[in-house]
């Protein structure tokens, strides 16, 4: 099984075989100083007792060959076992008692060092065990006596790298002169001892672990020579041997500008650069490409720390709270990013293990609270039941049927017949899928052309010749404010030819009014295309009357004109390799030649006195739902973009909306927004932002559209303004190229919906449906802390008559509850929520049924001020609302307080809802998914004591989630979860749940990406896709109907196709995206070298020994 002699030994066994062989092994060589006999100690045990007390050179030598060969057979197993058995400590007692002696032995030494340095190298404590033994010095010492001696020098060198990894030990080493012995071994380039030079660049390395020994580095100016030994290394290694050189070279400047005094010295020194010059000859040669990485993430890391160009990080928009003072101070608010529900499972990983944050406390899971009001308050939310005080005088009660409605038919063949003749043939997914939410629609994009073809016929110049640049931000068209519009109207007369937008209008200026109006159904009536259930003059009533911080009194066009689908599908698009390395070399450019950095700012909006210059693009965002803060132009053609914080606080930067403007068409244009604060985002994963061109919309093709290229997200090198201690920021950047010359576009984090939007769109749907079949009412919740109001919206089907049976069967139908855009920056929670509108206002026959079922509370925005001012996350009173429903407070979270106290009006007359479902939008993850509440679900995964398999809980909770599976082709079953963690404890689909008592609680979490499974896999979901959720969330609400039969029926005629709709998640285990392809941090050191490689090394030392 085994052989052995001074450079021979082979061993096939385990450690524990030679534990009980050792006995053979040494009858040969028997000592009397041995301390422990075969019988009474493992073999392995043994053997390295006798290592630290051999006496001869041959015994020893023997038995560091056994070792060696025994450790270098198996794997680290081997190894971590020696180290458990005392592995360390006999090696270190051996190196001291054959390194003390006057004239040391390094027939004995070189293969003892070798041996130590592969064992320490797995070994965490073995420096403190070094220093313990007396090693540390011992082997400074013996690298000083052997300098000249490459092989000796290396093996020191690699204990030594071993051996720092403790911080004291690195600290002891550097205070003996260790950094400065091992600095002079690094040479300029050579092809000499290359084993000996990298193992001195690493041990260097490893010694810049302590603040310490970094500081000494930067006083005794070593960067500046490990700066000059790299670029000598790299430009003069032709044949590309010495690979490893300049990698070791680059982990140690990666370590040393750990510190801030190492990064200034690094940048006063050249480093940065030397690192752009170098890396940009390495790109050139595949054969480098080892090297490029690390010196880009190096040269992030040293790109000095660059303080927004802000004034202050509060938002410009500030309300004064009740109670409170008025002015909000700059303080060091670190954000709570566990706190997004949206991001619910994506979030806080670092701080705590997830499992931690489940629930496991039973009486928390099971025990309703008591309520947070007392029940006298509750009855004035009756008035939200119009439904049970309305008494339907205006049905004819001669006109009562004999045969009952199709939900209470008993009739099978009735319902069949019912069924059969009410839904249209079976066409195509596309149109099945249109039909679905836009069954009374006029024609869409066709008659949008024929419009566009009646306005060349130019029957009024003024409005056939308007051009996009009538509609940019200051255009009186849309204006919301006749002294605006007259104040802009003079200000435009001065403006240089060419620049005016009413250069056709000859109206005089008393007319003016009048004239607009005309000018706009003209306009409507030429360009408009038909849009459904979207009235731009509708719009722009709501708009008047919606209450802004700022006082907007400008329309964004996107808004007014209306937005259709675009015909075909968007595909995401695929990440171009390299392209963070290509905008990081941009942006340290930015920094080394300052040439052509313009560094202008173009835009702010504080200052509405500034002037953009006549060749930079124009932006605007002081109009509803607007975000942007200040643009810098950089270059020519490169645009550095500054979000605004949420209103009255620091923090939540992601949403962005405003209008761009005086652009060249066929250039690409870069945009940078500098202040996002997630860690990582879709636009990663293929997702654009969103673009709406208003030449194109004039000319029938009013659409948002996803665009952009070049579109990655990393960390940038911003910090905050007046220097709070988070300081972490991230860039956004995409390149647009524009198809038209001065046209005037918008740009938006995702599709935009207004409160005027909503506004608007509720009437539009109360006027659309037939007030005798449909119970459509619009009434207010309450008034916002800006004074807006907060709609709730009813909808049921009527009786057929007022017979009290029918009566009796409306008051009796169980209630649906729906919210939405709790966070503002969550349009396509909006968008979703407008589908279930108006397919529940439709004559679907599903959506007939559904009425008849149940009765419809639909709450479409309970953040409206946040959703007017621009905000990502918060309300007015800078907290995120959807934290606030344990015990929401009545003045500063008024929409909270007064849906959890309707919730519990409900739930005291008997009529708790039977489904709570609140629209978000996710944006770390792609598809549409549920999020709801299980306890035997949470105490599984919690791992908790509670005997879970006697725990009786409904399993209701997943109808609608396996409901949804069927029948949504953008829904993953597999992203569903339900469980309650702490951390959500006040959000609604929780509170809900655990006070309410409602079974079905959900978060309905909606991409702002797209799908990675089904029909829309690779897709980025639209306007379209977002709108057919909400179609099918309801139509999944029939598989809690008490009618099991006739529900079934109609799922049954809902558009299934399990070939075509396999959206089932291969892997039900991913949670998240996975690693970006390119760092999107860079704190990153240099990988270090591994424990294979060092053995490789060491083996290569011992060749031929």
């Amino acid at each position: 099984m085994f052989g052995y002699g001074r450079n021979n030994f082979t061993w096939n066994g385990t450690l524990k075989e030679l534990e009980s062989s050792y006995p053979a092994i040494c009858k040969e060589r028997h000592r009397q100083n041995m301390t422990a006999s075969p019988h009474s100690s493992g073999g392995l045990e043994v053997l390295l007792s006798t290592l630290q007390n051999a006496g001869d050179v041959e015994s020893t030598l023997n038995i560091l060959n056994v070792l060696d060969e025994l450790l270098s057979a198996g794997t680290d197993r081997r190894i971590h076992y020696m180290i458990s058995k005392g592995g360390s400590e006999a090696l270190l007692t051996a190196l001291v008692n054959t390194g003390r002696s006057f004239t040391p032995n390094y027939t004995i030494l070189l293969p003892l060092l070798h041996l130590l340095a592969k064992v320490g190298h797995r070994d965490r404590r073995i420096g403190m065990k070094a220093e313990e033994a007396g090693a540390v010095l011992l082997t400074l010492n013996l690298l000083k006596q052997n300098i000249n001696h490459a092989r000796r020098a290396a093996a020191c060198l690699w204990v030594i790298q071993v051996l720092s990894s403790s911080v004291s030990t690195a600290n002891l080493i550097g205070e003996n002169q260790g950094l400065d012995v091992i600095y002079c071994l690094i040479p300029q380039y050579t092809t000499k001892h290359l084993h000996t030079i990298k193992a001195a660049i690493h041990a260097f390395a490893a010694l810049l672990c302590t603040k310490d020994n970094v500081c000494s580095v930067v006083s005794k100016g070593y960067i500046s020579g490990l700066v000059r030994l790299y670029e000598d290394w790299h430009s003069k290694d032709t044949q590309h041997v010495a690979l490893s050189i300049c990698y070791a070279l680059l982990l140690c400047l990666h370590k040393v500008t750990h510190s801030t005094a190492g990064r200034q010295a690094f940048i006063s020194q050249g480093g940065l650069r030397v690192l752009y010059q170098t890396t940009q000859t390495c790109m050139l040669s595949k054969a480098l490409e080892s090297l490029v990485k690390p010196s880009v993430q190096l040269m992030r890391k040293c790109l000095p720390k660059t303080p927004l160009p802000l004034t202050s990080d509060q938002s410009a928009y500030t309300f004064p709270l009740p109670g409170r003072p008025h002015t909000v101070p700059d303080i060091d608010v670190t954000p709570d990013e566990s706190s997004d529900e949206s991001d619910e499972e994506a979030e806080n990983n670092k701080e705590t293990d997830y499992d931690e944050d489940l629930e496991t406390d039973l009486n928390q899971l099971r025990i309703r609270p008591d309520p947070d009001r007392p029940k006298d308050l509750l009855p004035q939310y009756s008035r939200l039941c119009p439904e049970l005080l309305h008494d339907f005088q205006e049905l004819d009660l001669s006109s009562e049927p004999e045969e009952s409605s199709p939900a209470s038919s008993s009739s099978s063949s009735d319902e069949d017949s019912v069924l059969l003749n009410s839904f249209p043939p079976r066409t195509s997914r596309w149109d099945r899928r249109s039909s679905s939410f836009s069954s009374d629609s006029s024609p869409s994009l066709s008659a949008s052309h024929s419009n566009k073809e009646r306005a060349t016929e130019g029957h009024t110049p003024g409005a056939a010749l308007l051009e996009a640049w009538d509609f940019h931000s200051h255009s009186s068209i849309l204006s919301t404010s006749p002294r605006f519009r007259t104040m802009v109207r003079k200000a435009r007369e001065e403006a240089p030819p060419g620049q005016r937008g009413d250069e056709h209008d000859d109206v005089e200026e008393g007319g003016e009014e009048s004239h607009h109006r005309t000018t706009i159904d003209r306009l409507l009536e030429r360009h408009g295309a038909c849009i459904p259930h979207h009235e731009p003059k509708l719009y722009r009533t709501a708009a008047a009357k919606t209450i802004s911080i700022p006082g907007f009194n400008i329309l964004a066009f996107p808004d007014f004109w209306g937005h259709l689908p675009p015909p075909g599908h968007e595909p995401m698009v695929p990440r171009k390799p390299n392209i963070q390395r290509q905008k990081v070399f941009e942006d340290v450019q930015r920094f080394l030649n300052t040439d052509d950095i313009i560094n202008q700012v173009v835009f702010d909006l504080e200052d509405e006195s500034l002037q953009s210059p006549s060749n930079s693009l124009r932006f605007f965002s002081k109009f509803e739902c607007g975000n942007l803060r200040k643009a810098i132009q950089v270059r020519s053609y490169e645009y550095d973009l500054i979000l605004n914080a949420d209103v009255n606080c620091s923090q939540h930067t992601q949403w962005f909306y405003f209008e761009v403007s005086n652009m060249v068409a066929d250039v690409p244009y870069r945009f940078n927004v500098i202040n996002c604060e997630k860690t990582n985002s879709q636009f990663n994963y293929g997702m654009q932002p969103v673009l709406y061109s208003v030449k194109e919309a004039l000319e029938g093709r009013p659409h948002w559209v996803r665009s952009g290229t070049e579109v990655c997200y990393f960390r940038n090198h911003f910090c905050p303004a007046r220097g709070r201690k988070r300081t972490t920021f991230y860039t956004l950047t995409f390149t647009i190229t524009f198809k038209h010359n001065e046209d005037v576009c918008y740009l938006a984090y995702h599709y935009p919906y207004t409160y005027s939007a909503l506004k608007a769109h509720l009437k539009v749907l109360q006027k659309s449906v037939d007030p005798a079949k449909v119970f459509f009412r619009q009434q207010i919740l309450c008034s916002t802390l800006a004074g807006n109001s907060c709609p709730v919206v009813t909808i049921t089907a009527c009786p057929a008559s007022r017979a009290w049976k029918d009566i009796h069967q409306l008051r009796n139908r169980p209630c649906i509850v729906l919210t939405g855009r709790v966070h503002p920056g969550e349009s396509n929670a909006s968008w979703v929520m407008k589908g279930t509108l108006e397919f529940l206002c439709s004559q679907d026959l599903v959506a007939q049924g559904l009425r008849e079922a149940f009765v419809f509370k639909l709450i479409p925005m309970l953040n409206p001020d946040g959703v007017i001012n621009g905000m990502n996350r918060c309300d007015l009173n800078s907290e995120d609302l959807n934290r606030q429903w344990s015990k929401p407070h009545p003045v500063l979270s008024p929409t909270i307080y007064h849906t959890k106290g309707f919730l519990y009006y409900l739930n005291s007359i008997g009529r708790t809802p039977q489904v709570f479902c609140d629209y978000h939008g996710h944006s770390r993850k792609k598809n549409v998914f549920l999020y709801g509440c299980s306890v035997k679900e949470t105490l599984w995964q919690s791992g908790s004591a509670v005997d879970t398999v006697r725990l009786r809980e409904d399993p209701g909770y997943r109808t609608i989630p396996k409901t949804l599976d069927r029948i949504a082709p953008a829904f993953s079953f597999n992203s569903c979860n339900y469980l309650v963690e702490k951390s959500r404890s006040a959000t609604a689909r929780v509170v809900v749940w655990r006070e309410m008592g409602v079974l079905r609680s959900y978060t309905m979490e909606s991409t702002f990406n797209g799908c990675d499974q089904g029909i829309y896999k690779g897709l980025q979901t639209g306007t379209r896709e977002l709108q057919e959720m909400g179609v099918k969330f309801c139509q999944s609400l029939l598989s809690v109907t008490k009618d099991t039969l006739y529900s079934r029926r109609l799922i049954n005629h809902i558009d299934l196709d399990h070939n075509i709709l396999d959206h089932k998640s291969h892997n039900c285990f991913e949670d998240d995206e996975p690693p970006c392809v390119e760092e999107i941090e860079y704190s990153t050191d240099c990988p270090a070298l591994k424990g294979t490689d060092l053995d490789s090394d060491v083996n290569s030392n011992m060749a031929n020994f």
